[in-house]
């Protein structure tokens, strides 16, 4: 499978609150960061934890968030960041 973006690009954490089991913490919904990297292509974990054994394959992507963007209540340094790994079901272009 190609990847849908590459290091360097800016993406967009889908903001969708499914129930179940979702690999992408509330915190970062909506927010704006930086693919830092390309961890490969794993089975959607979402589907195998409902037993989908063929479960598809998805790029899972490593971004990087500076902590101000995710907390608007930061206090800490300008540059301090939070690294999140997504895969690829749940970013948008930014």
């Amino acid at each position: 499978m190609s990847e849908r973006f590459s290091v360097g690009d800016r993406v967009r954490v889908r903001r969708a609150y499914p129930p179940g089991h979702v690999r992408a913490p509330h915190f970062t919904r909506g927010k704006v960061g930086e693919v830092q990297a390309i961890a490969g292509s794993y089975r959607n974990p979402e589907q195998l934890a409902y037993g989908i054994t063929d479960a598809e394959r998805l790029p899972l992507y490593r971004v990087i968030f500076r902590q101000s963007d995710l907390w608007s209540n930061y206090e800490g340094g300008p540059k301090d960041t939070t690294v999140v790994d997504f895969y690829e079901n749940w970013l948008d272009p930014a």
